[in-house]
C-alpha cells in the first residue's frame, strides 16, 4: 500500500448526483485513496461528507443550465467532456464507468484502470429497451427520432474509447462477458461490496415484501406493481426517482402497495431488515441491494438470470422465478411462503461481500499492475 500512497491518483466518475451502487463503489475507492482527486461530468452532492475537502473537478456540462440536471440529455456532450480533462500529471487513473468516464485520455506512462459496472447500456445491451421507454418527457419524440441516427457513431466512439484503459475490472461475470463481447477486452472480476457490519438486522419480520431502486424501465417496477395488484399481498416500494414511469405506476397501484419516496440509506436499511423478503426482478449485471437485504437477515426472491446466479445459495438465501412475468413471480412468492430460512445462514452468506474484501482485492490488483 505504501507504493500507492506515493502515487498521484485520479478517480473519474460518469456523474455524481444520486446514491446507489456505483456511488457506494466510489465511496470505498475514496476510502482506499484518501488523497485522490475526483473528475466527473457533473457534481450535485455538496452536503455529502465523503466529499468534504476533496478536490472535485467537473466538466463544462456543469455550467450548462438544464443539461447539468439531466445527464441523459447531455449524452452527446459527455464524450467531449471527459476527453477535455487534463490527467497528464497523474500516475494512476481509475475510471468508474457504466457510461463515458472511461473515455478520458491518459499519457502512456499513466496506469489507467477501468472499474466497469457495465458497457454503456444505451449503446449496447439495452439499446432497444431504452428506445422503447425513454425518460426525456417532452423531448421523447425528438430523441426517439434522433438516437437511431447517431447511435452507430456513438458505438464506434465507445468502442474506440474502450481501448484507452490499460486494464478492465468487471463487477460480475456477466459484465466481464459483455466487456469481451462489445469491447473485445479481457477483465478480472472483483465484486462490489458493502459495510456489512453497519447494516441493521431484525429477527422478527413484519408482514410485507420490499423492493427499492431507481424507477427506470429495466429495474422492472412495472412487474412488481402488476404482480402485487393481482395477488393483493403487502409490499413497500422505495425510490427517489420522480419520473413519468414512477407516477404512472404509483397511480395504478392498489392499496396494498405502499410507495415510499426516499434516498435515506438508514431508513431503507431499516425497511430491508423488517421485510419478510426482498424482491429482485431485473436482469442485472450486479446489484448491491440484495446483498444489503441478506445482511439484514432477509431472504431474496430473484429472477433466475446473470448476477443472481453468481452469488446465490439456492433455497438457503434465495428463491427464484424463471420468467419476468406475473405468473412466474407469483409462483415464486407462493413457494417462498412454504419455506423456512435460517437467518444466520443468510447473513453469513452476505459476509462474502464485505467491503474489506473489496478493498483488499482492489489494492492487490493495482499493485500487481504497477510491477
Amino acid at each position: 500500500m505504501q507504493n500507492l500512497q506515493e502515487k498521484k491518483i485520479a478517480i473519474v466518475c460518469d456523474w455524481i448526483k444520486d446514491w446507489w451502487g456505483a456511488e457506494i463503489v466510489l465511496e470505498q475507492m475514496l476510502e482506499i485513496f484518501p488523497k485522490a482527486d475526483i473528475f466527473t461530468s457533473i457534481f450535485f452532492w455538496e452536503d455529502n461528507p465523503i466529499f468534504k475537502n476533496r478536490n472535485i473537478k467537473t466538466s463544462f456540462i456543469q455550467k450548462i443550465p438544464f443539461l447539468n440536471k439531466s445527464h441523459k440529455l447531455a449524452l452527446i456532450f459527455r464524450p467531449q467532456a471527459f476527453e477535455s480533462f487534463d490527467l497528464s500529471s497523474y500516475d494512476i487513473v481509475i475510471s468508474l464507468s457504466s457510461a463515458e468516464s472511461k473515455w478520458v485520455i491518459t499519457k502512456p506512462e499513466t496506469l489507467h484502470i477501468c472499474y466497469c459496472h457495465t458497457p454503456t447500456r444505451y449503446f449496447w445491451s439495452h439499446y432497444h429497451e431504452y428506445i422503447n421507454m425513454m425518460e426525456f418527457g417532452f423531448f421523447n419524440p425528438i430523441w426517439k427520432w434522433l438516437m437511431p441516427k447517431i447511435v452507430h457513431k456513438l458505438r464506434i466512439w465507445d468502442f474506440v474509447a474502450s481501448k484507452r484503459p490499460d486494464y478492465f475490472i468487471a463487477n460480475s461475470k456477466n459484465t466481464a462477458n459483455r466487456i469481451k463481447k462489445y469491447y473485445n477486452r479481457e477483465s478480472e472480476v472483483i465484486h462490489p461490496c458493502l459495510d456489512i457490519e453497519q447494516i441493521p438486522f431484525e429477527m422478527v419480520k413484519e408482514d410485507y415484501y420490499f423492493y427499492n431502486g431507481r424507477c427506470i424501465p429495466y429495474k422492472k417496477f412495472d412487474l412488481i406493481v402488476d404482480t402485487f395488484n393481482e395477488n393483493g399481498k403487502k409490499i413497500k416500494i422505495a425510490t427517489n426517482t420522480d419520473n413519468k414511469l414512477y407516477r404512472d405506476l404509483k397511480a395504478k397501484s392498489k392499496s396494498n402497495i405502499e410507495w415510499i419516496f426516499t434516498n435515506n440509506l438508514e431508513y431503507i436499511n431499516n425497511l430491508h431488515s423488517k421485510a419478510k423478503a426482498f424482491l429482485f426482478p431485473p436482469e442485472e449485471d450486479f446489484w448491491l441491494v440484495p446483498i444489503a437485504a441478506m445482511a439484514s437477515w432477509t431472504p431474496v426472491i430473484a429472477y433466475w438470470k446473470w448476477w443472481a446466479l453468481e452469488t446465490v445459495v439456492d433455497w438457503v438465501t434465495w428463491v427464484f422465478f424463471q420468467e419476468q412475468t406475473v405468473n412466474s413471480l407469483n409462483n415464486a412468492i407462493d413457494k417462498f411462503e412454504t419455506l423456512n430460512f435460517n437467518p444466520d445462514d443468510i447473513r453469513n452468506h452476505a459476509m462474502n461481500f464485505d467491503k474489506g474484501i473489496f478493498k483488499e482485492n482492489i489494492v492487490e490488483f493495482i499493485l500487481k499492475k504497477l510491477r
